[in-house]
């Protein structure tokens, strides 16, 4: 019996560790397959009035092989235009989206929309076309996965306000335009062997170190996300006494992964 239970127990370990690696492993390409979309709100300033607020709820993209997605990480509430002037911007939604192309992004707007006069009156605003559809804006970008994109939305509030004729009531006939849709910097790419060393993998520019990451001891390999383009120095060093320190130059391009060289580590 005890020899029956040491085999089973034996075979479940096995089990649990090929379990372990395939989980690791499909994760990883999954990651790959995964772009990560940034979407920032900023505004044109209005000299006629003091505040206005937009009342957010989603932010939702059609792909143009799919169906239109909900966009994750989204940050819904009221926003005050007026605050995001001059070059700043406030974040909508961070989130991975798959890899594809872009056709289109869709803002939903819920019912508090209003705004205050230079005089202090606070004024309703109706949205009905916007709280039925949402603000649509046409985009048409490609997206690639494992790389950073920041979408910047300028909501012009000078145009997007109108008054409805001597009601005293406004209008929100939102006027929204895509400033930019680039992607913020690249991505480095490798594997170290053999795996089964933990290695700490540094982006060097000069005397600054720029980036770190660890290699996965499942597979050996290694990715820097999202760092500027130029050239770097990559030291390895691996976490044990019996390997040598590894060096290797890579050039990193905005919206592009650079493939290094398997590195193999060299006993002392």
């Amino acid at each position: 019996m005890k020899l029956i239970m040491s085999i089973l127990l034996k075979s479940f370990s096995i089990l649990m560790l090929v379990f372990s690696v395939v989980s690791c492993q499909k994760n990883a390409n999954t990651k790959d397959n995964q772009a990560r979309l940034q979407v920032r709100l900023t505004d044109s300033p209005d000299p006629n009035v003091k505040e206005v607020w937009v009342d957010i709820k989603e932010v939702r993209i059609k792909m143009s092989d799919t169906s239109e997605i909900l966009v994750g990480g989204a940050h819904p509430g009221l926003y005050n235009l007026m605050e995001l002037t001059n070059g700043k911007d406030t974040i909508l939604a961070d989130a991975e989206i798959p890899q594809g192309s872009i056709s289109q992004i869709r803002l939903i707007l819920g019912e508090n929309n209003y705004i205050i006069t230079k005089s202090g009156e606070k004024s309703m605003m109706t949205t009905p076309s916007a709280q039925q559809s949402g603000l649509k804006v046409l985009i048409k970008q490609d997206v690639t996965g494992g790389i950073l994109y920041r979408l910047i939305l300028d909501f012009d509030a000078g145009k997007s306000i109108v008054k409805a004729g001597n009601s005293g009531k406004y209008l929100l006939k939102p006027v929204l335009r895509i400033i930019s849709f680039v992607p913020s910097g690249g991505n480095i790419k490798g594997v170290v062997v053999p795996d089964s060393v933990r290695t700490t993998v540094y982006a060097i520019q000069g005397t600054d170190t720029i980036a770190s990451t660890f290699t996965d001891t499942a597979n050996g390999q290694y990715l820097i996300r999202d760092i500027a383009g130029g050239i770097y120095s990559l030291s390895y060093v691996p976490n044990d006494t019996i390997h040598k320190d590894a060096q290797r130059n890579v050039t990193v391009t905005a919206g592009q992964t650079a493939i290094v060289d398997t590195v193999k580590l060299i006993k002392k």
